[in-house]
């Protein structure tokens, strides 16, 4: 083998090493995306609609309460975070302001057909910026979503009938120099047309 062979076979490694090396580095941070500070979950918890502040780790939803339909909030808690673990307080630019969110519902047993085995996914607004720890409330269940196929079969059937979902909410937004950062949270949803208490 020749001195040319051997200095381009060396080349060719050496530049693999570097693009394995850089790849291995993006997946080790867990934090894709441009902008320098990303947003944790801390909590998401959700009440139902007749006792909209009592925010718990689960919610029970009630496809009619008293005769009427009520949506049910939700509550999430976000920390903002540095990429640079050296960097211990953001600057106003590395400031996450959320723009809206997706919620989206799934089945364990797989039957995850909207609007037939779980309620449609929709999207909500938002607007508010992370500079810390904050709080934000937003509807996990739309009223609407009770007056549909799969919930409205629900109505009259007690607790004897449900529908246990996952609810997956995806936060978007954007750090104070335009690069996009997404969040995503889940919390169990159970559906029926439970007792209503007095």
């Amino acid at each position: 083998m020749t001195l040319t062979r051997l200095v381009n076979l060396g080349t060719r490694f050496v530049v693999t090493a570097s693009v394995l090396a850089a790849a291995g580095a993006c997946a080790a941070t867990g934090r894709p995306g441009q902008a320098s500070s990303y947003l944790i979950v801390q909590t998401l918890e959700a009440a139902p609609g007749s006792r909209p502040t009592t925010f718990t780790g689960s919610l029970a939803s009630d496809v009619l309460t008293n005769g009427g339909i009520l949506e049910d909030p939700a509550r999430a808690t976000f920390r903002l975070v540095m990429k640079d673990p050296s960097i211990t307080e953001p600057s106003p630019v590395n400031f996450i302001t959320l723009r809206g969110y997706r919620v989206t519902f799934s089945r364990t047993d797989g039957r995850n057909v909207q609007g037939v085995d779980v309620p449609f996914a929709f999207d909500g607004a938002l607007s508010a910026t992370i500079t810390g720890s904050t709080a934000v409330t937003l509807v996990l269940v739309r009223a609407q979503s009770k007056l549909e196929a799969p919930l409205r079969a629900l109505v009259g059937g007690g607790g004897a009938v449900a529908i246990a979902t996952f609810a997956d909410v995806l936060f978007y937004g954007a750090d104070q120099a335009g690069h996009d950062v997404t969040v995503t949270a889940r919390i169990s949803v159970t559906f029926a047309d439970w007792g209503d208490q007095g």
